[in-house]
C-alpha cells in the first residue's frame, strides 16, 4: 500500500512517539485526493499523503502544532485556487486530530482493513526483472506475494508490505488465491513459467495474468496450451509481451516501469468484467 503506513505507525507506538492524523474529510472539485484519504504525521516523521504542495505542508504544520500542545482536534477547509499557493480549482475539507489509545487502534484496524481489501497480484520469479518489478511494485495499493524457489535471489532488501515464498510452492499461490486476483510470471524456467500460467488460465477467473517474452515464446505457449485443450479466450487473455510494446528497451529498470503502469491500467483500473471469468472481453 502506498507507503506502509501500518509499519509506520506500529514503529511509532512502540517507540512511544505521538501521532497525528491528517483526514480528508470532503472534498469538492478538482482535488488532489478523495474523501477518506488520511496521513499520518509525528514531530519529526510523516507516512502517506493527503494531495501534497501546500496543501499537505500546512496541514502537517498544523498538525505538529497539535502534537506540540499536547492533542486536540482541528477543522480546515482549504480552497485550492487564488492565493492558496495551488491551482486545482477545488475545495477541501480537513480534519486534524491526535488519536490515542483505542484511537490508534481504530486506525490500526482501518489500515489492515484497506491491505485486505487490496487485490492480490502474484509474482512469480526472482531474477533481475523480478526483483525491479517488486520495489516498483510494492508501494502500489495491491498485495504483492513473491514467489520463488531460490531463497538467495530475493536480495538483501525486500520491499516493505511484501510477502516472500521463497519455498517455491507456486501451486499453492495459485490455488488459494481469490477470484480477481492477478500474476506476473517470469521465472528463470520457460518449463516452469508455462506449468504456471496454464494452472492460471485453467482457473479461467484471474483479472491479469502476464508473461515475460517475446512473440515467438506467446506463439509457443500458445500451441502448447491449445494441446491441453484450453479454450481460445482463455489463452488470449494471457499477456505476452508484457509492458506494451512502444519502447523497446531490455533493462529491467526500465521493463519494471514499463509493467507497473501495465498493472495500475489493465489490473489496478481495469473496467469491471475485463479479465474474468464472466466478463465478455477475455484480452486484458
Amino acid at each position: 500500500m502506498g507507503t506502509d503506513m501500518r509499519a509506520d505507525l506500529a514503529r511509532w507506538r512502540l517507540m512511544g512517539q505521538p501521532v497525528a492524523r491528517i483526514s480528508v474529510s470532503a472534498a469538492r472539485g478538482s482535488t488532489p485526493r478523495e474523501a477518506g484519504t488520511f496521513m499520518l504525521v509525528t514531530a519529526t516523521e510523516q507516512s502517506g499523503t493527503v494531495g501534497g504542495g501546500d496543501l499537505e505542508w500546512n496541514a502537517i504544520h498544523h498538525a505538529r502544532a497539535l502534537l506540540a500542545t499536547g492533542g486536540g482536534t482541528q477543522d480546515l477547509r482549504i480552497d485550492l485556487g487564488g492565493h492558496s499557493g495551488q491551482c486545482c480549482g477545488g475545495e477541501v475539507m480537513l480534519c486534524i486530530d491526535v488519536p490515542e489509545g483505542r484511537g490508534l487502534d481504530a486506525v490500526m484496524a482501518e489500515l489492515e482493513r484497506q491491505r485486505s481489501e487490496a487485490p492480490l497480484l502474484l509474482l512469480f520469479g526472482a531474477g533481475h526483472v523480478g526483483r525491479a518489478l517488486a520495489h516498483v511494485l510494492a508501494p502500489l495499493p495491491l498485495r504483492l506475494a513473491w514467489c520463488d524457489s531460490r531463497p538467495h535471489e530475493f536480495g538483501p532488501v525486500i520491499p516493505p508490505g511484501v510477502a516472500v515464498h521463497d519455498d517455491g510452492d507456486w501451486q499453492r499461490l495459485v490455488t488459494d488465491a481469490p477470484a480477481g486476483s492477478g500474476a506476473m510470471v517470469l521465472t528463470q524456467s520457460h518449463a516452469l513459467d508455462s506449468l504456471i500460467v496454464a494452472s492460471i488460465l485453467e482457473r479461467g477467473d484471474f483479472r491479469y495474468v502476464g508473461l515475460i517474452g517475446s512473440h515467438t515464446k506467446r506463439r509457443r505457449f500458445e500451441m502448447a496450451f491449445r494441446a491441453l485443450g484450453l479454450p481460445e479466450d482463455r489463452i488470449n487473455a494471457m499477456v505476452c509481451p508484457i509492458g506494451g510494446e512502444g519502447v523497446r528497451d531490455k533493462r529491467p529498470p526500465v521493463i519494471a516501469a514499463l509493467v507497473a503502469a501495465e498493472i495500475v491500467t489493465r489490473f489496478l483500473h481495469a473496467p469491471r468484467g475485463e479479465g474474468d471469468a464472466d466478463g465478455d472481453e477475455r484480452r486484458l
